[in-house]
């Protein structure tokens, strides 16, 4: 009892010093406890936070590197430390095929916990660390790693170099990836928001052409693995890829197996979401390495096509203010009206600042990234945004081909070899059109009756077939009928003996393939 009452007056000394003394004094008698307290300790700290700098927006690749080493390394190590973090998302198990084994749950240290490792026979202590900020919900993570003083020096490099090591190998080979789209934060800056990326798409579930298929897995495997070309070359580890052609010719589709064979993180930037050149940057820095970061139909996302033209324009119209203000001693009002149109400008994305970010020098603020680009017509894109360098590669995805085709009813209903797969090959070499998405439906709502869908496959091209030849016809008699006396204002030459010899030829070409 009379310890206790010794503590509680010392207690209330401190308390009574603590409302009397300058905050000056205070400060200066903890920063001497705070030194006492680390010459008297046997260990050294060091902290790892999430983030770096005072604005928090650059990811901290040690702290990546922590995580991934406590989770396989020391936290499914025997025995598990007092507490840990269980977390199973929602779309792992809806993602995982029935025959397959149940996702495993992720593992994580719990905050404010903490779980011991051994280095070359010194033991070293991680502490997790999560605080809310006030006035806001979001948190600011961190490790501290404990180590003996004495050895810490020595210790230390070496540690790292095996945590990261170790980490490196795990995140290639079994990291659970996330698919990431951009996000306003609690604090109003740009930020990323993730859930799991689990999409089935694989190089063998596309229906591409062979040719096409071996050159992407090539130029990827290349890319992968080339990161001592590009420190002996100088340039910086990325590639771009434009992927254009019409909707449901599988652009998302290969994005997928794009990451899926890299087993990169899918980064989904939605430029509408992005109101400066400033926040771009901002979410660039913090991409992670290992990532594809992808813009789905650049054409439709923001006015770029515009940019140097309206720029152009509007620096003409100020030096011709400039010069009227000039003559009518009018400069003030002049200055105004030549500056709204600059001012309303400024705050939004450019086309040099995603040129910046694609090509300049924000874009070497990370290693091993793919930037791919996705439209429907490529003719809507400013050309200085295609060159090499930004969009090193373009693939043309358009409607299905035949190998295609037979691939497709292949997957989807399991016929390899049938008399009107040769007749729907026929029409699509006859100018039929069809998307895989369009062919993918067609056989999915018959999978249970593949005679069905390889009829109804094959009538749809040959209706498509049809209406391409009926528009040629129509195209090519419009074209004769240019040539008539009424158009050309002269005696005919033979311009309606033409149109009844094609009408003859092409009604004989139906009848003949009708017969077959």
């Amino acid at each position: 009892m009379e310890f206790l009452s010794q503590m509680w007056s010392l207690l209330g000394l401190l308390t009574i010093l603590q409302n009397v003394l300058p905050t000056q004094l205070l400060s200066l008698l903890h920063s001497l406890w705070q030194s006492l307290q680390d010459s008297l300790t046997p260990y050294s700290y060091f902290d790892v936070p999430e983030f770096l700098g005072s604005a928090a927006v650059e990811p901290n690749t040690l702290y990546r590197h922590v995580q991934l080493y406590l989770h396989r390394s020391v936290l499914l190590a025997s025995p598990p430390p007092p507490r840990l973090t269980l977390s199973l998302p929602r779309s792992a198990s809806a993602a995982a095929p029935a025959s397959a084994a149940p996702t495993p749950p992720s593992v994580s240290l719990s905050p404010n916990h903490s779980v011991a490792d051994t280095f070359s026979g010194h033991r070293a202590v991680w502490t997790h660390h999560a605080d809310t900020l006030q006035d806001s919900l979001e948190e600011r993570r961190s490790f501290s790693l404990r180590l003996p003083k004495r050895h810490a020096a020595a210790v230390l490099p070496a540690y790292l170099a095996h945590l990261a090591a170790a980490a490196d190998h795990l995140e290639r080979t079994s990291r659970a990836r996330r698919l990431h789209t951009n996000a306003a934060s609690p604090r109003g800056s740009a930020a990323w928001a993730s859930v799991p990326f689990c999409h089935p798409a694989t190089f063998d579930t596309l229906a591409l052409d062979p040719a096409l298929k071996a050159r992407l897995l090539a130029d990827l495997t290349a890319f992968a693995e080339g990161r001592e070309f590009y420190r002996r070359t100088g340039r910086p580890w990325k590639r771009g890829y434009l992927l254009h052609g019409p909707p449901g010719s599988g652009k998302s589709s290969l994005i997928a197996a794009m990451a899926n064979h890299l087993r990169y993180d899918v980064f989904d930037l939605e430029l509408t979401r992005v109101a400066t050149n400033a926040d771009l940057r901002a979410l660039l820095i913090q991409t992670t390495n290992r990532s594809l970061i992808v813009i789905e139909d650049i054409d439709c996302s923001l006015h770029l096509t515009g940019d140097r033209g309206l720029a152009s324009e509007r620096l003409h119209k100020r030096r011709k203010l400039h010069a009227a203000a000039y003559d009518d001693d009018s400069s003030d009002s002049d200055d105004d009206a030549g500056g709204i149109g600059a001012d309303n400008h400024r705050g939004k994305v450019t086309l040099s600042g995603l040129l910046n970010f694609t090509d300049g020098l924000w874009s070497c603020c990370g290693e091993e990234r793919i930037i791919v680009f996705t439209t429907n017509h490529v003719d809507g894109i400013d050309p200085a945004l295609l060159r090499p360098g930004r969009m090193d590669v373009h693939v043309r995805l358009d409607a299905c081909g035949a190998h295609a085709m037979r691939e497709l009813v292949q997957r989807y209903v399991g016929v390899g070899d049938h008399e009107m797969l040769d007749a729907a090959e026929n029409s699509i070499r006859g100018g039929a059109e069809m998307t895989p998405a369009e062919v993918g439906e067609v056989l999915l709502r018959n999978r249970d009756e593949p005679e069905t869908a390889v009829t109804e496959l094959a009538a749809e091209l040959k209706a498509r077939r049809n209406a391409a030849d009926d528009l040629q016809w129509e195209d090519s008699t419009a074209e004769l009928s240019d040539g008539s006396p009424t158009n050309k204002g002269k005696k005919g030459s033979g311009w309606e003996a033409k149109v009844r010899i094609l009408g003859r030829l092409r009604s004989l070409t139906k009848s003949e393939s009708g017969r077959r």
